[in-house]
């Protein structure tokens, strides 16, 4: 059996610390806690769990920080999480099955990274990380800011979910950090300006956001899940600037780096919808329900999109084509996913109030 440093850095997490260490406590034969300038009872709560504490001077390099508490892991496997992240009962399990049985010559093991549950604690979005590494490879992360670990060799995937529960509002630190690099006219990777450009994004910048974005494809270096993403989130940038025609061409420019794929589809298939072109509308939905499972695929999954979503708005575009018989079969095949979402209840009972007056007539 292998054994196993969990490593993390963190920084006023007292309130979710705690829930972290004791999901991962009987995986961990050790746990190494770096801390960056907690002012509350973060290192109190860690100190629970281990001896291993560390200070370190924040300066604005996460992949800096991470590296430090690699550099303090003495087992055979690094494990490396956030302070918001857990593992859930069942992923548990599989995790000491994989403990038990890995085989030794693994350089790296991807998980699911589970980034948003809905209210039935059902996956919303979720991507791969490369999470267990052999520490003798020496593996290094990159970057001050998104930074990512830098993994080769013998790398395998393994059906266990780590689970982001995120207790903190987002700031504009991480653009803060672009921002300040920019200006010191420090050179970015393709990756620096695909993440600047997602910040940018996320704080309604959008005219900037599109620029960045279009750096990052010019640099034709992406790696093609983020190459994908910027098409996607370029689309979206142009539709709150009102540029429809952009943000169509955005959508269909992400066939550039692959088969389409059910987020494209249903984004296509919205601006179609709410043009009235209603036939258009039902190609790309029904096309979004035609690619079977997102398998394959390690960047952000939209699993809405891969479900239930295009069978919702095909219920809606068939009702508006005067096919209420297609319509209600292709909410019935939403509600098989989301039973309980609003709109999808919302049409039960619409449907159920067309058969009543169909049979008083």
């Amino acid at each position: 059996m292998i054994t196993i440093s969990l490593c993390m850095i963190v920084k006023n997490e007292e309130q979710s610390l705690a829930r972290c260490l004791q999901s991962v406590k009987d995986i961990a034969d050790e746990i190494i806690i770096v801390d960056t300038g907690s002012t509350d009872r973060t290192k109190e709560t860690a100190a629970a769990f281990t001896d291993f504490i560390y200070d370190k001077v924040w300066n604005d390099h996460f992949g800096e920080a991470r590296n430090y508490a690699f550099s303090k892991a003495t087992q055979e496997y690094i494990l490396w999480l956030d302070a918001d992240d857990e593992l859930e009962e069942e992923d548990r399990a599989k995790f000491i099955a994989l403990k038990q049985a890995l085989d030794a010559s693994v350089d790296s093991v991807m998980m699911h990274y589970h980034l948003g549950l809905d209210a039935d604690n059902k996956v919303i979005t979720s991507l791969k990380r490369n999470r267990l590494v052999r520490r003798a490879c020496g593996f290094r992360w990159e970057g001050p800011v998104h930074e990512v670990l830098l993994v080769s060799g013998n790398i395998i995937h393994a059906d266990i979910a780590i689970t982001h529960k995120k207790d903190k509002p987002y700031t504009d630190r991480n653009l803060r950090i672009f921002r300040q690099r920019a200006a010191a006219e420090e050179e970015f990777t393709p990756r620096d300006l695909y993440y600047f450009a997602n910040e940018l994004r996320d704080h309604s910048c959008d005219e900037e956001a599109v620029d960045y974005y279009e750096r990052f494809l010019r640099t034709k270096r992406g790696w093609s899940e983020d190459c994908f993403a910027a098409c996607l989130k370029m689309g979206d940038c142009y539709g709150r600037l009102n540029q429809r025609t952009l943000q169509m061409r955005a959508l269909f420019r992400t066939l550039l780096y692959g088969k389409p794929r059910a987020e494209m589809c249903c984004r296509v298939g919205a601006l179609f919808l709410e043009d009235n072109r209603v036939e258009l509308a039902v190609h790309w939905f029904h096309t979004a329900t035609t690619l079977g499972e997102p398998l394959g695929y390690s960047g952000v999954v939209d699993h809405s999109a891969w479900t239930w979503l295009p069978h919702l708005q095909l219920c809606l575009c068939y009702d508006r084509l005067g096919n209420k018989q297609k319509a209600e079969l292709h909410n019935e095949i939403a509600a098989v996913h989301n039973p309980t979402h609003p709109s999808i209840l919302h049409n039960k009972a619409y449907f159920a109030q067309l058969r009543r007056e169909e049979r008083s007539v």
